[in-house]
């Protein structure tokens, strides 16, 4: 029995992570996902939200993703992400200043497509910023 199952986070820009794992969660349509080894194979959409990959050896890696897909197969899962950062690669102030700015022009009531865009960018940097949150909470134990 299969204890772990290779795993590949990408994003348009970059390959995000790829390695094994013994356990996956995300945050699909209709809440979060665990996905262990031997998962039956499954294809959803992503929310924006958490992904946490549990590493063979106990560690756990937390990134935030702004949306995409999840594809489980035998042996690889995939997950197609719009965007994607690891917690620790997060810009704390450059998130914090670009949640002040979408959430200023949504005060202003801007133009419909103005205010598409700053709430798109503020989901995006509330998932930043949970993902920082979780990260310093699993700092502390």
């Amino acid at each position: 029995m299969a204890s772990t199952f290779r795993c590949d986070i990408v994003s348009a820009e970059e390959e995000i992570f790829r390695g094994d794992a013994t356990m996956l969660v995300a945050t699909g349509e209709m809440g979060e996902l665990g996905i262990a080894p031997k998962h039956a194979p499954l294809i959803t959409r992503l929310k924006p939200g958490k992904i946490v990959v549990t590493l063979p050896n106990g560690e756990q890696l937390d990134f935030a993703v702004t949306g995409g897909i999840l594809e489980v197969q035998p042996q690889v899962v995939t997950i197609l992400a719009d965007t994607a950062i690891r917690a620790q690669d997060i810009d704390e102030a450059a998130v914090r200043a670009a949640k002040e700015e979408a959430e200023r022009i949504l005060a202003r009531r801007a133009e419909p497509m103005e205010v598409a865009e700053a709430q798109a960018r503020l989901a995006e940097v509330t998932v930043q910023l949970q993902a920082l949150e979780r990260l310093r909470r699993n700092m502390k134990h």
